[in-house]
């Protein structure tokens, strides 16, 4: 039996959609606060930190009991002395997601007294890193990104196509 005159079309439809499309944004990162063992007193935050690199929009994560702990944002000299004095950010829900929206040095304690026992975390932002280059960006000649125009020239395809379908008298039913 052979295919549809209608099915046939739609395939043709969904590929032009398809190779029109720009490619998706690059996702932020969630950091999960402690990996596998969470936000809880006895883990070695800092050396949690050290292994990560926090970029402009990745997330950081903590996971704990939600009555037993919780998560504040604060400055140095809050971080420093486990105090609450600076908090400019509190969160109690067990699974709390914290955009990090800014360059800078961000300051996480818990605010029950654990702080003191070594539930806090110092994380440093970086400002999101340049796009990688392409060889053809080294050639003088040519202009800094070709990718507009062949989105433009694909772009341009996938309207005359339609324009064809649509004098042609093709309905996408």
């Amino acid at each position: 039996m052979a295919a549809s005159p209608s099915f046939f079309i739609l395939t043709c439809f969904f590929f032009v959609l398809l190779f029109t499309l720009s490619p998706l944004p690059v996702s932020a990162t969630d950091h999960i606060v402690g990996a596998n063992r969470g936000w809880n007193p006895g883990i070695n935050y800092t050396l949690w930190a050290n292994n990560h690199t926090f970029y402009v929009g990745d997330f950081i994560s903590f996971r704990y009991q939600k009555n037993q702990y919780n998560v504040f944002e604060v400055n140095q000299t809050g971080y420093d002395n486990c105090t609450l004095d600076s908090a400019v950010g509190n969160w109690t829900s067990g699974k709390d997601f914290i955009l990090l929206n800014k360059t800078m040095r961000y300051y996480f304690i818990c605010g029950n007294g654990q702080c003191l026992n070594g539930m806090k975390v110092s994380v440093l932002v970086h400002p999101l890193p340049p796009p990688p280059t392409s060889s053809s960006q080294h050639n003088h000649s040519t202009s800094k990104s070709d990718a507009p125009m062949v989105l433009e020239y694909l772009g341009l395809r996938s309207i005359m196509l339609s324009f064809i379908f649509v004098l042609f008298g093709f309905v996408l039913v």
